[in-house]
């Protein structure tokens, strides 16, 4: 029996560009695939472009996100739409590489929560982008695989596979940004659930512009990575323990305070 793979993109106004990155995947995998497209509004020009090619292939469809602006409401909007075992986001702009989507997703299949495409491991590559983002993802990612033992060097990369049932088990707390993939790697640890990785080359995007906001998300970063060190959690201690660090992004005056 194949494999069933759901695949979340958030996308924002990426209007045809996002065409050739959904041909991509489709293209590239081979599992029985879903692809969700979400975006935040009706109007986005993504819409129109996703809807074009559903009507050649079924796998595609785009949704309309109602939990929040934002790519973390999104990607969770996103997974609380798919019914298969495995899901895997990825990017709308092309930087990852959908050739490896069914390798990512196998090792969900055998056990793993979380598997990693790791621009940080050998025979992984991040080509383009950022000076300051790269280096500050780097350094992230190399000391929580070193000295965090977090199963993979590239925590913070949003191009993961995870188990729906352990999302669904442990939540999703981030509320913007991209730190989806650190927090769900930093709880995995917690809990001392398996985590894998395999190493990926990205691409920095041809087209448009990136929707990373480096000063107002690297707080919320530290605090999932700072996280992800200590020693096992109960399941019970990691959601409320989430609960207090979402509490404290959420916060703009920092008054939150975590005992």
């Amino acid at each position: 029996m194949s494999l069933a793979v759901s695949v979340v993109i958030p996308a924002y106004n990426e209007g045809e560009a996002i065409i050739s990155v959904l041909e991509r995947i489709v293209e590239a995998v081979d599992s029985d695939v879903e692809v969700i497209v979400v975006v935040d509004f009706p109007e986005d020009t993504t819409v129109a472009a996703v809807e074009s090619l559903r009507a050649l292939d079924d796998r595609l469809r785009v949704v309309v996100n109602t939990y929040g602006r934002g790519p973390a409401s999104a990607i969770r909007y996103g997974v609380d739409q798919v019914t298969n075992r495995v899901v895997v986001v990825t990017m709308a702009d092309g930087s990852d590489d959908p050739r490896q989507i069914d390798a990512l997703a196998r090792l969900v299949d055998r056990g793993v929560v979380v598997a990693a495409a790791s621009r940080y491991s050998s025979g992984g590559q991040q080509v383009g982008g950022p000076l300051l983002k790269g280096m500050l993802s780097r350094s992230a990612g190399r000391s929580l695989g070193t000295f965090g033992r977090v199963g993979t060097r590239d925590a913070t990369n949003s191009f993961k596979a995870y188990s729906t049932e352990f999302i669904r088990e442990v939540g999703i707390h981030s509320s913007s940004g991209f730190e989806i993939g650190l927090e769900l790697t930093a709880k995995a640890r917690r809990l001392r659930r398996p985590v894998a990785e395999l190493p990926t080359i990205w691409l920095d995007r041809e087209f448009g512009e990136s929707k990373f906001e480096l000063r107002a998300w690297i707080p919320k970063y530290l605090r999932w990575y700072r996280f992800a060190f200590g020693p096992r959690l109960t399941l019970e201690q990691v959601n409320r323990r989430a609960a207090r660090i979402a509490a404290l992004n959420n916060d703009p005056e920092g008054s939150a305070k975590l005992p």
